[in-house]
């Protein structure tokens, strides 16, 4: 005779160790700033109708299923699958199987439609950073500038038969590369990333140089591909450092001095990839989700809001 199944919150609380899986969304849970963040959200979300009909979802259970989305590079359909299949996930997202609805993969998408409608992911990203900001963790005297490339599907066994027009190619080293790129400037203190860009992958890195500086830097960090003399001169003063890694003339060495410069800036910059870190290795982003820039350049500002508060968030809960 099969065993009785045990009532699902009678279970949980009789579980003697909690999982990697619970740790990661019980720490996000509380540094997550759900209040401020709804607020952005809320004057954009659906109303329900004066004549009645079937409310919408909760707004909070919506954005708690979407940053989920976003730790576990889940699509819609996937997002749908693991709110039935996982129990924690679903406590996560607040709800109850039997007593609560799930958000099927066209309301999911439907969610995620709106924040790119009203390019609120932008702004998710900006109030975290003002949070954190709040919390005592703000911008210092220097910002790191780099940036990765996003692997796209070069596939056209698709229903246009071709690539992604949006996205092109840029070869690094002896290896080419088909997608885009992510262009960010971080806090040399912190690590936290306060400015963003994306282009496709053949824009060079230092197109976008101006955009990721914050203008109150005394240093900036980055590496060859930003050398520029004219960005230099102009950031020259007292008090300011060019943390640029020094290249060696055409055809010459490059000088001793010089090599030890660049092997302290090579220390210093070494912080700009632990977002990267965070959004390839801890999230699983490691190819673009949709075609265009646009959606994806959506995506990103939410993993890095994400990455931010996941670098600090043992700041946050201390």
């Amino acid at each position: 005779m099969p065993k009785q199944p045990a009532i699902p919150g009678l279970r949980h609380a009789m579980k003697k160790k909690q999982t990697r899986r619970e740790k990661f969304l019980a720490e996000m849970d509380e540094v997550v700033p759900w209040t401020r963040l709804m607020a952005l959200i809320e004057p954009h979300y659906p109303k329900r109708g004066t004549r009645g009909g079937r409310p919408p979802m909760p707004l909070e259970t919506m954005l708690r299923v979407y940053f989920l989305q976003q730790w576990y590079a889940l699509s819609d359909p996937m997002a749908e699958e693991m709110l039935y299949d996982s129990e924690a996930m679903r406590r996560f997202a607040g709800i109850e199987l039997g007593d609560d609805r799930i958000p099927d993969e066209t309301t999911i998408l439907n969610f995620r439609h709106l924040l790119e409608k009203h390019a609120l992911t932008e702004r998710l990203f900006v109030e975290v950073n003002k949070h954190l900001a709040d919390q005592g963790i703000t911008l210092r005297s220097g910002t790191l500038v780099d940036a990765t490339i996003i692997d796209a599907p070069s596939s056209t066994k698709n229903e246009a038969k071709a690539r992604d027009p949006e996205m092109s190619s840029t070869k690094k080293g002896n290896d080419w590369f088909f997608g885009m790129k992510a262009h960010v400037g971080v806090d040399a203190d912190s690590g936290i990333v306060h400015s963003l860009e994306t282009t496709t992958a053949k824009v060079h890195d230092s197109r976008v140089w101006d955009d990721l500086l914050h203008g109150r830097e005394t240093s900036v960090w980055a590496d060859k591909g930003y050398v520029s003399a004219a960005r230099e001169a102009a950031f020259s003063g007292p008090g300011k450092f060019w943390g640029v890694m020094r290249k060696a003339p055409k055809g010459g060495a490059l000088d001793p001095i010089d090599v030890d410069i660049n092997r302290i800036i090579a220390m210093v910059r070494a912080r700009v990839e632990h977002p990267f870190r965070v959004l390839k290795r801890q999230f699983g982003y490691l190819k673009t989700r949709y075609r265009g820039l646009a959606k994806n350049r959506a995506q990103l500002f939410t993993l890095f809001a994400l990455g931010n508060l996941f670098l600090v968030r043992r700041k946050l809960m201390a």
